[in-house]
């Protein structure tokens, strides 16, 4: 059975279980080389292991062959992806008043640019633009994940050398695809924006039409000019 995913998944999942070859594999009922072929991807395995393993491990097999990120094997739908603050109140300020203050600004400047892109009616500059926030967010998180060095690398698929310099890349990419369709002048095969009517904006029009988070839009763009003209720890 041949899956780049498996080897990787296999790993990852007896690391994180804090078990050595020698146990897993014997307790999996094969070789520990054998074993280590299998995490290498040198060997292909059978479909008697893959149920083996996932039982072991307590996974899908579906997870462990890399087709779904959910362990039990579920695809999540629309209906049952959690909103942001579901397991819990933002007023209880973990981790400080700045944590909570940011996460809010962001959130609720992200409701304002998604609720904008639906109304625009371009498929493709949702995709664009959402594909840039989320490698964004990709690179912070494997940042703030590595910090903690008994933390196992498997969990990515990216080694640590290339990861940075392609999703920077990856960032410009979608970048000038989304920066192309905005200008209307879309790249072959992108739609352009149906309806443009819907992005006229103004600060008296984003506060009236967002009485919630205009405001935290606002304060995020003038935080944000701030960071970049003057980068410096204040």
């Amino acid at each position: 059975m041949a899956n780049s995913e498996f080897s990787r998944i296999l790993t990852l999942l007896r690391k994180e279980k804090g078990v050595s070859q020698k146990t897993a594999s014997a307790n999996l009922g094969i070789s520990q080389a054998l074993l280590s072929h299998y995490e290498k991807g040198i060997r292909e395995c059978g479909l008697d292991f893959l149920v083996r393993a996932a039982d072991y491990y307590g996974v899908s097999c579906d997870y462990m062959l890399g087709r779904t990120p959910d362990r039990s094997g579920t695809t999540l739908s629309i209906d049952q992806i959690p909103e942001a603050d579901a397991a819990g109140k933002e007023n209880l300020f973990q981790g400080g008043i700045l944590t909570v203050l940011n996460k809010k600004l962001i959130a609720n400047s992200l409701n304002i640019l998604f609720d904008k892109l639906g109304k625009a009616g371009s498929q493709d500059l949702i995709r664009e633009v959402s594909d840039y926030l989320m490698v964004s967010v990709y690179q912070m998180f494997r940042l703030v994940y590595g910090a903690n060095q008994k933390n196992q690398a498997a969990i990515f698929k990216l080694p640590e050398t290339v990861a940075h310099p392609y999703a920077s890349a990856a960032m410009e990419m979608h970048w000038a695809n989304a920066s192309a369709i905005a200008q209307d002048k879309p790249a072959a095969g992108m739609e352009r924006i149906k309806n443009p009517q819907e992005l006229e904006m103004s600060t008296e029009s984003i506060t009236n039409t967002y009485p919630l988070f205009g405001t935290s839009l606002l304060n995020l763009v003038n935080t944000a000019e701030k960071a970049i003209l003057s980068p410096e720890k204040e």
